[in-house]
């Protein structure tokens, strides 16, 4: 599985706290900012759900567990909520892109899971390509989004987060599970930590 949920809390940390200045009014200002806030401490528990369903999906579908289904459905419903978090700062609009995007994220995650599974090299090739560019796409999108997150710098973060989660599932279907918890502790603290150290640099644009 070479790419899967593409992101990470603090891009969208970014994003919301972009908004947060050049108010001449001081109540929005502080509206604004408490919204901010609020987003921050929502998108904390929306991406632990994001890292937590998709290895649940990752060990359910390598293991043919009759949970498969309803884990990748919790895992889609991950993506709306995200996209619905972001609606109060950036719009319907752009909180529905988001989904979307990401939604897509999950959707290719799965076609790659199945061929790597199966041992179909070009179906694996073909998906693994819809994901980078999945990916790519979202980082057009963070990237137009907040100008301080260049497109750039969110393909290498994406793109890190992806081999990431492709060494767990090479690792499960190879059974060396200590690669594989290795795998998976490299990518949480790639989105969670190595992340939150960009929100507090790079949040606000100018």
């Amino acid at each position: 599985m070479k790419k899967l949920m593409a992101f990470t809390m603090s891009i969208l940390f970014a994003l919301a706290t972009a908004s947060t200045v050049a108010y001449a009014d001081p109540m929005k200002s502080k509206m604004v900012s408490k919204s901010s806030v609020e987003l921050k401490s929502n998108m904390q528990k929306l991406w632990e759900d994001h890292i937590t369903y998709t290895r649940n999906y990752i060990i359910s579908a390598l293991a043919d567990l009759g949970d498969t289904n309803d884990v990748a459905g919790r895992l889609l419903k991950n993506q709306d909520d995200i996209g619905d978090a972001i609606k109060p700062i950036y719009g319907d609009a752009a909180g529905a892109k988001l989904s979307a995007l990401l939604k897509d994220h999950i959707l290719i995650a799965t076609e790659v899971v199945k061929a790597a599974k199966m041992g179909t090299k070009d179906e694996l090739s073909n998906a693994s390509n819809k994901w980078t560019a999945n990916a790519d796409d979202i980082a057009a999108f963070l990237s137009s989004a907040n100008p301080n997150w260049s497109q750039r710098v969110m393909q290498d973060m994406l793109h890190k987060h992806l081999e990431f989660t492709t060494q767990e599932v090479v690792s499960r279907l190879n059974k060396n599970w200590a690669a594989d918890v290795q795998a998976y502790d490299n990518g949480h603290v790639h989105m969670l930590i190595r992340c939150e150290d960009r929100w507090n640099r790079e949040a606000v644009p100018g």
